[in-house]
């Protein structure tokens, strides 16, 4: 049989998987245990194999490319399958158990982590999950978590983290509110409107709304006379009863969209995102039930998404 990988090749998709799942050629280095030069000359050789870019890189950020974005779903399903072989093959000599504890924040945990929960149960039927679904930030070694997913990363350099998603922002309201009190054209309108507040509970500060003009992102601090402290569905809620104008992902209001419940405004200004990542301490020996999860929730992630 003709091989068409060695192992450096195998090493190489690893490597760029970690570089994907970071979004930086540093962070995926310290979790390897490699250089950053390293990641880059593995991406190099797949990119010299492949022909074609699997990075756009600016002086600011590093993302994929839109083949990037195709390779990363194929590889990081592949090596999840890997890793699932490897583990059915042994199964009988280590079987993951005990007590998993992730915190998640609660758009992420309702619409993200916990449907995919069942699948992993059925597969891991030892592991026992308990989910803290909360915005406040935790602390792994005083509360004892083992996983955590927030919406930036650490600066705790003893945190790894690592890129789940970006997940779009959009801008919605009701029919009837839009009917009430017009449809906004551009940002600078939603000084006429009620602008849905949320509060974050680590920091006390209401977040900016993101949009994009010319290819350039800018951020708008917007007004309104009910802010949600805490549970960013509460925006989600109020938004759908015709409380106002609300910035939320869109993974969040895609069914209120579908169905009509909800319009999309100022989508000529939309296009911006904000990263969601999981976020664990740094170990030399990770507990199985906590890797078998890892990566159980990188493969899902990357099926659900193609």
């Amino acid at each position: 049989m003709t091989r068409h990988f060695d192992d450096l090749q195998l090493g190489s998709l690893e490597l760029f998987c970690l570089a994907a799942d970071h979004g930086s050629f540093t962070a995926a280095a310290s979790e390897a245990g490699v250089t950053p030069a390293a990641v880059s000359r593995s991406v190099a050789r797949l990119e010299e194999r492949l022909g074609v870019r699997l990075f756009v890189r600016t002086t600011r950020q590093m993302r994929l490319s839109d083949a990037g974005v195709a390779y990363y779903q194929q590889c990081r399903q592949a090596l999840g399958q890997l890793v699932e072989a490897e583990r059915q093959v042994t199964g009988g000599q280590a079987l993951p158990s005990g007590r998993l504890r992730i915190s998640a924040p609660t758009p992420y945990a309702h619409h993200r982590l916990l449907p995919l929960l069942p699948g992993f149960r059925q597969r891991y039927p030892q592991v026992q999950v308990d989910v803290h679904v909360s915005n406040r930030n935790v602390d792994f070694a005083e509360e004892h978590f083992d996983l955590a997913i927030r919406g930036r990363e650490p600066d705790d350099s003893r945190l790894v983290a690592r890129r789940l998603e970006d997940a779009e922002l959009v801008v919605v309201a009701t029919p009837g509110y839009l009917a009430r009190m017009g449809t906004p054209q551009a940002p600078e309108d939603l000084t006429r409107h009620e602008c849905i507040q949320f509060e974050l509970a680590s920091s006390g500060r209401r977040p900016r709304w993101s949009f994009c003009r010319d290819g350039r992102e800018f951020e708008v601090q917007t007004q309104g006379s009910v802010t949600c402290l805490g549970d960013f569905l509460a925006t989600a809620t109020l938004v759908r009863h015709g409380g106002g104008v609300m910035q939320a992902y869109r993974f969040t209001v895609a069914d209120a969209l579908a169905t009509g419940e909800l319009v999309e405004v100022l989508g000529d200004y939309g296009g911006t995102s904000r990263p969601f990542m999981l976020i664990y301490p740094q170990a030399r020996h990770m507990p199985l039930r906590v890797r078998v999860f890892i990566d159980y929730l990188f493969t899902e992630r990357a099926r659900l998404s193609r």
